[in-house]
């Protein structure tokens, strides 16, 4: 089994400082509507009445292989999360419970679904089990829009953009590096008109439009970009921008002059409002643009193209700024908000008679299954579920050796400020060739993903230009609470999902993969030893001599219909019954 090389942390976190700057707006067709911050709620999984603004797509877009596609809408929010729904056919047992799959962390349907003959969630619709596979926000189909006649538009639009990602990134269409980053800005909302135009060899600059902008991205940072940012955050991303445009004038006589203006803009973003605040931000971003206009004129030797780099430093901010606000979702909204109002709306679609369903979770989709179950017995309320599996799953992994280990020191906050988001579906595309043709540089990856031989070569293809999406660093950074003391932790940092779990009332398979190198053996045993044991079974895949299981070979494995999937069947039916 190959070992990842030591570099790897550093190498991950270049990759990512370049790709931050391409990925901006990477889902760009959905509509960019901010949605108020929850960062200080901790009250979640109350119960509610599913939105009915909540469709059935008529068409579905050709990357949803499901019988149907639903959306849901996620009360106080613009998202409508995607539902594909597996109906079981007529010679199929008869269940009692209707059945919701949840994938990993920056995860699509597709895992769940890869072909015909390698469907984990066509199988269990087979075995009688409404299926039913959830896409959070932010991954595969769901999409941000404010009006729902939007959704199937939009729910098109993105299949046709993943499917067209997958293919170019396969090689089987023509797609050079900057066609794809010409085509995500395309896509994206309309961008503001540029502050220079060019007019044969001469630039025309428009300093009302840069003073404008530069009013517009000082007065956001002032305001704590309307509750995103912490003060702490705002004044980081103030200092950061300074620092970026004193790169442009630094070794220069007006750098003198920029450090007074700086000096004066970041004790106004720093301070209380003020009802004079606008016209001094105002004032001292016009000051700022002039002293770029004089370097131009009159520096000798000339700064070339001044302008037209201060224009193009304050573009590339405040992308970061919409990133920063477009991503800002952890764990937490996913367990809160997301998972309840799919519940809700499998119940009121399927009608389970003792109105409880059977959940599944695959690695961060049986976190959140584990995270409901502990809140459900802290809050002392009857889950909604009858039972639970979990593949690959584990609220500690302080004692076990998992590889996301290396990804920790990118999780904290000021990473998270300067790579806000982890293009974690490009990045993987990106290094799909050198991982699978000579000289195999990166074949290391594939172990993360698949034992030797467990997955057919088609199918690991697929699975990695097709399910993989872009994840936000504030996701990231509260997982890896899972990898320090006590666990997993609400976003407070003061909740620990582990604590409650002993007081489940809620039957539990758990299975690991024996050469899982994401969530090892060990890291699933330390969250099974919590329960009850008359509530939980554990099973753990693979043999010495083989065959062995990696982190998707529970679900997509090319011996999972044999091994894995009736061991899942079996336990559900007997809970189903009972």
């Amino acid at each position: 089994m190959s070992t990842m090389p030591p570099q790897f942390p550093l190498e991950i976190r270049s990759a990512l400082r370049r790709a931050s700057s391409t990925v901006y707006l990477h889902r760009s067709i959905s509509t960019v509507t901010t949605t108020p911050s929850f960062r200080h709620r901790t009250t979640l999984l109350r119960p509610r009445a599913f939105s009915s603004s909540s469709v059935k797509l008529p068409t579905k877009p050709s990357l949803c292989t499901a019988d149907e596609l639903h959306y849901v809408s996620v009360p106080n929010t613009d998202w409508r999360l995607a539902l594909w729904r597996y109906l079981p056919p007529p010679q199929a047992p008869t269940r009692n419970h209707p059945l919701l799959l949840l994938s990993g962390v920056g995860t699509n349907a597709i895992g769940y679904d890869l072909s015909p003959g390698c469907s984990f969630a066509r199988h269990m619709s087979g075995q009688g089990f409404e299926t039913w596979i959830l896409e959070v926000r932010g991954a595969g189909l769901s999409t941000r829009v404010s009006d729902l006649k939007d959704v199937e538009e939009s729910a098109h639009e993105l299949s046709n953009q993943i499917e067209s990602t997958a293919r170019a990134a396969a090689g089987k269409e023509t797609c050079s590096d900057e066609k794809q980053t010409t085509d995500i800005m395309d896509n994206s909302a309309p961008a503001p008109a540029s502050d220079v135009s060019v007019v044969g060899e001469a630039s025309a600059w428009d300093e009302s439009q840069l003073v404008a902008r530069l009013t517009s991205t000082f007065m956001s940072l002032s305001e704590r970009l309307s509750g995103f940012l912490s003060e702490g955050q705002s004044v980081f991303m103030s200092a950061k921008l300074f620092d970026k445009i004193a790169m442009l004038v630094d070794d220069t006589q007006l750098y003198e002059r920029f450090n007074d203006i700086r000096s004066k803009l970041l004790s106004l973003i720093e301070s209380k409002q003020n009802s004079g605040l606008v016209n001094q931000v105002r004032d001292l971003a016009q000051r700022l643009v002039n002293l770029f206009d004089d370097g131009q004129r009159s520096v000798s030797p000339p700064l070339i193209d001044l302008q037209e780099r201060l224009t193009a430093t304050i573009e590339d901010f405040q992308k970061q700024l919409d990133l920063i606000v477009k991503y800002d979702w952890d764990f937490d909204h996913y367990l809160e908000e997301d998972v309840p109002a799919a519940i809700e709306y499998v119940r009121a679609q399927s009608k389970p008679k003792d109105g409880k369903l059977f959940a599944i979770g695959h690695s961060m989709g049986g976190i959140l299954l584990y995270a409901m179950l502990s809140r459900c017995a802290f809050e002392g309320r009857e889950p909604s579920v009858a039972a639970v599996a979990t593949l690959a799953s584990s609220v500690d992994y302080t004692t076990s050796n998992s590889a996301l280990k290396l990804l920790i020191p990118l999780a904290n906050p000021a990473e998270a400020l300067s790579v806000p988001v982890v293009p974690l579906g490009a990045l993987l595309a990106a290094a799909f060739p050198l991982s699978t043709r000579p000289p195999y540089v990166l074949s290391w990856l594939n172990d993360l993903i698949s034992s030797t031989d467990m997955m057919h070569p088609e199918m690991l293809e697929k699975l990695v230009l097709n399910n993989f999406c872009t994840i936000p660093a504030k996701l990231l950074i509260q997982l890896t609470t899972a990898f320090r003391e006590g666990g997993l932790r609400d976003r407070s940092g003061k909740f620990y999902y582990k604590d409650h779990l002993p007081r489940t009332s809620v039957p539990v398979l758990a299975l690991a993969g024996d050469r899982d190198l994401i969530c090892p053996p060990a890291a699933v045993e330390d969250t099974v030893k919590l329960f009850p044991e008359n509530l939980v079974t554990y099973k753990l895949l693979g043999e010495p001599d083989g065959p062995h299981y990696a982190h998707y070979d529970l679900v997509g494995g090319r011996l999972a219909v044999e091994q894995v999937y009736p061991c899942i069947t079996e336990f559900l039916s007997h809970h189903d019954s009972a």
